[in-house]
């Protein structure tokens, strides 16, 4: 009786054995499929280019408080030829000297397919951000000059499809400098009755 019980034991050992083995190297097949087809495909991170910027309301008031309402043009494009991306969660906000000025505006989450394009208008704003002191005078100088340099970024995280292999999700940065002429409203275009549309075209930073 005591054989019996062995030989069951060692049986279900086995087949434990043999379904562990199967699941590893079912796991290492598919590893080494992704990272051939990475390595032979080669994708290219998506580009980005700030088109134009309409303020509706940029205001420094003391003490060191900005008040401001943007609405931005990001277009991007996908430059793979067979490799789509999703963008899981992307927000966009803007920054001046490295210092967030407003809210932070969540782009919907899409799927770019090979060779498209995407045009994304959010807004964004902020009301009474404080400043830091240092920024408030820098950023009041460059108010008196006419020219505001802000920086448009935009932050999240996207996956990569490659025919039914879909990766994990990666972390992409986009930072798009801005510089706007407050001061000469005829640089831009009104719209409505106090905003103005300002075309930018500037190539964006997109790190993943």
């Amino acid at each position: 009786m005591s054989k019996d019980c062995g030989n069951h034991g060692g049986g279900k050992e086995a087949t434990v054995r043999r379904i562990c083995a199967a699941v590893i190297a079912f796991i290492l097949i598919a590893l080494i499929t992704i990272f051939l087809v990475w390595v032979i495909l080669r994708p290219t991170k998506p580009r980005f280019v700030l088109q134009d910027a309409t303020v509706y309301a940029f205001n420094l008031s003391q003490p060191n408080l900005l008040t401001s309402n943007f609405q931005v043009t990001l277009a991007s494009r996908n430059p793979n030829s067979k490799i789509g991306i999703y963008y899981d969660r992307l927000h966009v906000y803007a920054t001046y000297r490295n210092q967030q000025i407003t809210l932070r505006t969540a782009i919907p989450p899409t799927y770019q397919g090979h060779k498209d394009d995407d045009v994304w208008s959010p807004f964004v704003y902020g009301t009474a951000v404080p400043i830091a002191p240092y920024n408030s005078v820098a950023l009041g100088e460059e108010q008196g000059r006419g020219f505001v340099q802000l920086l448009i970024r935009a932050d999240g995280r996207v996956r990569w499809k490659v025919g039914t292999l879909i990766t994990g999700k990666y972390h992409i940065h986009v930072r798009c400098p801005a510089y706007i002429n407050l001061g000469n409203k005829a640089a831009g275009v009104l719209v409505g009755d106090n905003a103005v549309k300002y075309t930018l075209v500037t190539k964006c930073s997109v790190n993943v």
